[in-house]
């Protein structure tokens, strides 16, 4: 079980202060969006310099056109892990060909995320080319501060018996309400936004996420 705070960044100091606001953290979820996707567009680094040095693990959550380049650079700049959208490959065959390139450039988990209408039933096949599935538990991706959609339960539910030894990500809108039933549905990763930010003691918040979840399992 694994409780991931999340940052939108406006610019690269955007992510410096989430390093240092979620320092108790274990890994830190960024954001990165162009507006095809989403209805806004984000800071993405050009360089691999351009990715602040971390104690913690990255992942990138790539709500983009075009993840290849964008996911061989945060590969390069050491993200533990890439997060590509179903909604961004025509065909699971070119998945399977961005997938092997980021593998190669070191990423070390791919997870691959799908939007609140997209069927559970397309991960079916980009499920033998990843590590987990993220499902989006939100209507509108790529802000934070959104309400849940009680839909996700059965949606993370689904994915759980159709992939049981997958891990399963859930991001948005994810609370101290909402994410036991979110665990006992199956989901094991649980990327942060508003509540965490918003939180007057962000490392008292994160550890009674976590305590919730472990409580479940």
């Amino acid at each position: 079980m694994q409780i991931i705070p999340t940052v939108v960044p406006a610019n690269a100091s955007d992510v410096s202060v989430a390093l240092d606001r979620y320092s108790f953290a274990q890994m830190l979820h960024v954001d990165f969006a162009d507006s095809t996707l989403t209805s806004n567009t984000t800071w993405t680094p050009v360089s691999k310099s351009d990715l602040p040095q971390a104690h913690v693990r990255y992942e990138a959550h790539l709500m983009v056109k075009d993840p290849l380049s964008l996911g061989i650079l945060c590969a390069r700049a050491g993200v533990h892990r890439l997060i590509a959208h179903v909604e961004s490959f025509a065909h699971v065959e070119r998945a399977d060909e961005v997938f092997a390139l980021w593998r190669a450039a070191g990423v070390e988990e791919i997870g691959c995320a799908l939007n609140l209408h997209t069927p559970v039933s397309v991960c079916d096949s980009y499920a033998p080319l990843v590590d987990f599935i993220q499902l989006m538990t939100i209507e509108h991706i790529g802000e934070q501060g959104q309400h849940f959609d009680e839909r996700s339960i059965q949606r993370v539910s689904a994915a759980r018996a159709q992939h049981p030894t997958l891990s399963i990500a859930v991001d948005g809108g994810v609370t101290l309400e909402n994410i036991e039933n979110l665990a006992r549905a199956g989901a094991t990763h649980f990327c942060v936004g508003a509540a965490l930010a918003r939180a007057k003691d962000p490392a008292s918040t994160y550890h009674a996420l976590l305590d919730a979840v472990n409580a479940v399992s």
